[in-house]
Parts: structure tokens; C-alpha cells; sequence
């Protein structure tokens, strides 16, 4: 009698042990979450549209694009790497390292400069160009916020810049927003007093305009 219970715990003991290795041996095979995935990163490549000429914090392009986004559910870093004044060959200069390496996507708003200061057309051309090819080349997903020139620098100049935008995002399958200040050009309401530049409702206008395609853009982002 006793030997006969002294074997029946002897088994118990070894089933026990069995199963526990079996559950220890399922959790190891078992995927495990961290919980703390990184937010994609969009950086925002400007010049004072994006930069937040004469805003205060908070109400430039990038920190509401980044509010709008985090509403709507995204996990994503907006990132202002716009410099007021720039063209598009200041921005060509910079684009290496304002660009880091953990960037997931871009948004390039540059080429109003560049009209007001009368360069070529085809020299914007150029530059834009390659810094949208130089990303493509990096595999980051970009998106192309055209501008558009004043009429007063005449209809041969209107037309090589205005072409500018579309040609270049269709060239590496960019996404494109055909004309950055859509909605809030020549609206006092929605610029500062010097009329060029968006105030934080304006910019809270463009926001709500380009939301729909930064969504693509971040849907490819994700995908990439």
C-alpha cells in the first residue's frame, strides 16, 4: 500500500514537471508585443509656409498637421524642418542632413522663393527635381505641395512654373497637392498684414484641405 501511493506521487510529480515545461516551452514560441512601436516620422521640408513665419508655438503647419493626424488615430512624428526664406536650392543644399536617416516620409513645399525672387523656371525645375529624386532614391515616400506664380510676372513665366510641381511628382510616382495656399490666398481673414503668409487659422484651413492626401502619403509610408 505504501509503495503503491509512493508511486502514484512519484507520477504526479513527473506529470507536473512535464506540463510545466510544455507551457513554459509555448510562451517562448509565442510573438511578443513590446508595446512601444516607433511612430512613423513625417518631416515637413519648407520654407516660411511650413516654418511658421510670425506664429506662435503651436500654430505652425507641421504642429497642426501633427494635432489633425493624432485626432484622426495616427501614431506619427511630424517633424518642422522648413527654413523661412529658402528655395529650391537652399533646400537642395540642406536636403542630406535635414532629411535623418529615420525619416518615414516627406512633405516638400518649397519653390515660392524661388518665384518671387524671378529665378528661371527651369532652374526650380532642376532643383526640385533632384531633391524629389534624391529621396526616391532613399525610398521615402514624398509628397509634392505645388505653388503657383503671380500673374504679374507674366503669362510665359506663369506657365513654366506652375507646370513645375506635377511634372516632377509624376516623374517618381510622388503624390502631389496642386497649390499649397488652396483656399487662403489673397484672404485677409486667413494671412498675416503682409498678405503672403498664412495666420494659424489659415494654416488650420490648409490642414483640413491636404489632410486627404497626407493620409496617402502616410498609407505608404506604412506600407514601405
Amino acid at each position: 500500500m505504501h509503495q503503491t501511493v509512493l508511486r502514484a506521487i512519484v507520477e504526479l510529480r513527473r506529470k507536473l514537471v512535464h506540463t510545466g515545461f510544455l507551457a513554459f516551452a509555448a510562451l517562448c514560441v509565442l510573438p511578443i508585443s513590446s508595446g512601444s512601436a516607433e511612430p512613423l516620422k513625417l518631416v515637413v521640408f519648407g520654407d516660411s509656409l511650413t516654418a511658421g513665419y510670425q506664429l506662435e508655438e503651436g500654430g505652425a503647419f507641421p504642429s497642426q498637421l501633427s494635432d489633425a493626424l493624432k485626432e484622426r488615430g495616427f501614431d506619427v512624428e511630424v517633424v518642422n524642418a522648413s527654413v523661412s526664406g529658402d528655395t529650391t536650392s537652399a533646400g537642395l543644399a540642406r536636403l542630406d542632413w535635414s532629411i535623418g536617416e529615420d525619416t518615414d516620409a516627406v512633405i516638400v513645399e518649397l519653390g515660392a522663393n524661388d518665384m518671387l525672387r524671378g529665378i528661371p523656371p527651369a532652374r526650380t525645375r532642376e532643383n526640385l527635381d533632384a531633391i524629389v529624386a534624391r529621396l526616391k532614391e532613399r525610398d521615402i515616400p514624398v509628397l509634392v505641395a505645388g505653388m503657383m506664380a503671380q500673374r504679374n510676372l507674366g503669362d510665359q513665366f506663369a506657365a513654366e512654373f506652375d507646370g513645375i510641381f506635377e511634372d516632377v511628382a509624376g516623374t517618381y510616382d510622388a503624390l502631389y497637392y496642386p497649390f499649397f495656399l488652396e483656399g487662403i490666398a489673397f484672404d485677409p481673414k486667413l494671412n498675416l498684414n503682409d498678405g503672403m503668409h498664412p495666420n494659424a487659422e489659415g494654416v488650420s484651413v490648409i490642414v483640413r484641405n491636404m489632410l486627404p492626401t497626407v493620409e496617402q502619403l502616410l498609407a505608404r509610408a506604412g506600407s514601405s
